[in-house]
């Protein structure tokens, strides 16, 4: 049997980005490690057939991230992005399926954001800021008297005749443009006229008739005001229709057809608030796809045969779920227990990255209602792994949660009871899924390994129960939702799992709030980690990135700081230096409230609200698993 170490966590190889190519042959995805090595990340990407019968084969290999695989129309290319020209700025590049030399097909000085192939085209469209354009110094912020700063969607601002409104900011950063790379000439030229408006995403129409175009009103998210517009351009003439303003938070831009026509979907925000969870909508009157239903949709995705496909969370699990026009309603598929994630279809088949309690993420191909055949071996083998088990139990006032107990490799529910790490997921709209818990966060296994037994809960305001599970939140952070955990944990302690005077608690961003939220208001936990969590709403609320969204989640009165002066747990505090999702000052807060109480105080340099390098999280690993084994021995 083998053990489990921090290298073998932190270098374990992830796929991302599953494509199969139109006649349904062919997958390709790209992989890359948990960690970060060097100065900028390495990715690599994999072609395999798509039943399996070979294992998959590197395309193209080199010290560059290569990565967004899209096949052309008649899968004889794969285009992608790659840094191997200059590492840090990834040009468009292409490569035969069979292998050889790639292609490079831009060479634009500040790189290529994303791109999309038109369909029986020879063009691609490109997301990618003007060739030389270089940030705002100095950084100037324009306020425009019309509109409201504190409405959800101000009134927008007339910027001319044919051009879209734009936020009362002017943006900092370098804003994206549409252009159209000619294949035949390689010539770039701009592509519709959106004004000082950020092109986020783009999709074509799988009969190159039109493209969708995604706009925000600045390309910083400063804090929290993205305006977001949703456009159709014609790829021939660039000439624009704008489709009214979208719901919150809109991406994953996906064509369908019905006996109508096209229509564009897309995910945003379910109304009518901030705090609620995702919806699909169709894009013309936005009208919400998935209403009343009691799961959640992941990502929306093209099927190759013209109908809307979807990843549902639903509890633990994930579906597959197809719209049918006829009832309005999308119809189960297939289920997975654990995650789906990158969903694509072509010629028949689908592709997903999968992961399931025993199994970390491989790339899986099918039919849609499966079944699904994984490319390639396993990973990790010979390691022993604790057991993960389902949780399923009722809150104090009756609703129904879920979540997951893992135990030390080995080890059963009478040999019991453990030191038990409470881990909290972020969001809060996050879930546990029953899937492989191994990374530099999600380290149930990890933990596990060191003999503690851990629960992973989903309290309310989570993915995977619908709006009213989601929205219920909204304003009450750390009161249901923290009786929810405790209720978790006292009946783990009742059953003799959990060893009721060894308790710890942990989680990062919303969980990193739950945590500190935790201690102090009881006294039951003996340790405590803090990764990057919100110890002050309003502060929170004025410089983090989602700015009206955290004003509608907490206030000052389920702020961890307001009763800081109650805490007697020792605990861990971790923070990215440069995480602008939660800002470090929510660190020193905290690290200064507690003053000479036991306590660590960890900045991780160069970081943002994720821990990139792998070094780093080698550290988190070690110093966390440290922290709980010796306070909770």
């Amino acid at each position: 049997m083998g053990e489990l170490t921090a290298d073998a966590v932190v270098d374990r190889m992830v796929p991302q980005a599953p494509r199969v190519s139109p006649d349904g042959r062919w997958v390709v995805y790209a992989s890359s490690p948990v960690g970060r090595a060097g100065e900028y990340p390495e990715s690599g990407l994999w072609i395999a057939p798509a039943d399996g019968r070979e294992p998959p084969r590197q395309l193209a290999a080199a010290a560059a991230d290569d990565r967004e695989p899209r096949w052309s129309a008649d899968a004889a290319w794969v285009y992608f992005l790659s840094d191997r020209a200059e590492r840090g700025t990834p040009q468009l590049h292409r490569v035969r399926r069979e292998g050889g030399e790639p292609e490079q097909l831009t060479d634009w000085r500040p790189g290529i954001h994303e791109y999309l192939l038109l369909p029986d085209s020879e063009a691609v469209v490109l997301v990618a800021p003007e060739e030389n354009a270089a940030p705002a110094d100095p950084r100037v912020r324009v306020v425009r008297a019309a509109a409201d700063a504190g409405a959800a969607h101000p009134e927008p601002v007339p910027t001319g005749a044919g051009h879209p409104a734009f936020s009362p900011w002017d943006s900092v950063a370098p804003a994206h443009r549409l252009w159209r790379l000619d294949l035949r000439t390689h010539a770039v030229g701009p592509l519709g006229d959106f004004g000082r408006r950020h092109v986020v995403e783009a999709a074509a129409r799988p009969d190159g008739r039109g493209l969708a175009v995604l706009t925000w009103s600045v390309a910083d998210r400063e804090p929290g005001r993205f305006d977001p517009g949703l456009h159709l351009v014609d790829p021939a003439t660039g000439a624009r229709q704008d489709l009214g303003v979208p719901a919150h938070e809109p991406e994953q831009l996906t064509w369908w057809r019905d006996e109508a026509g096209w229509h564009l979907a897309y995910r945003g925000v379910t109304p009518p608030g901030l705090i609620g969870g995702n919806a699909i909508f169709e894009a013309r009157g936005h009208r919400n796809l998935t209403g009343g239903m009691s799961v959640c949709p992941i990502e929306p995705a093209e099927s190759g045969d013209g109908s809307l496909l979807a990843l549902f969370a639903e509890g633990l699990d994930t579906t597959i779920r197809r719209f049918d026009p006829a009832t309005g309603a999308f119809t189960e598929l297939a289920r997975a227990t654990g995650s789906l994630l990158g969903l694509s279809g072509g010629g028949g088949r689908i592709a997903v990255v999968a992961s399931t309690a025993t199994e970390p993420d491989a790339v899986h191909c099918g039919p849609p209602g499966g079944p699904l055949t994984r490319l390639g071996a396993p990973q990790l083998r010979g390691i022993p792994w604790g057991v993960q088990e389902r949780l399923s139990y009722p809150a104090e006032d009756g609703l129904d949660l879920d979540g997951l107990l893992i135990l030390p490799p080995g080890r059963t529910r009478a040999d019991g009871p453990f030191p038990l790490v409470t881990l909290v997921h972020g969001g809060p709209y996050d879930r546990w899924e029953d899937r492989f818990q191994l990374g530099w966060f999600r380290c149930g296994q990890w933990l596990a390994a060191a003999g503690l037994a851990v629960f992973l809960p989903n309290m309310r305001g989570g993915l995977g129960h619908g709006h009213a599970f989601a929205a219920s939140v909204a304003g009450d952070v750390g009161g249901a939702e923290f009786t929810d955990l405790l209720t978790g944990i006292d009946l783990l302690v009742e059953a003799g799992v959990a060893d009721g005077e060894r308790l710890g608690i942990g989680g990062g961003s919303h969980g990193g709030f739950v945590a500190a939220w935790a201690v102090t208001q009881t006294d039951r936990f003996k340790a405590a980690l803090v990764n990057a969590g919100v110890i002050d709403w309003p502060l929170l609320a004025a410089t983090g990135e989602h700015g009206r969204y955290d004003r509608a989640l907490g206030g000052r009165e389920n702020s961890p700081i307001t009763y800081a002066d109650r805490i007697a747990t020792p605990v861990l505090i971790l923070h990215g230096e440069d995480d602008t999702n939660v800002p470090l000052s929510q660190a020193e807060l905290l690290h200064t409230a507690l003053g000479d109480r036991p306590h660590e105080f960890v900045v991780y340099p160069r970081e943002g609200h994720s821990l990139r390098e792998r070094a780093h999280q080698i550290d988190f690993l070690h110093r966390t698993r440290d922290w709980f084994a010796q306070l909770l021995a």
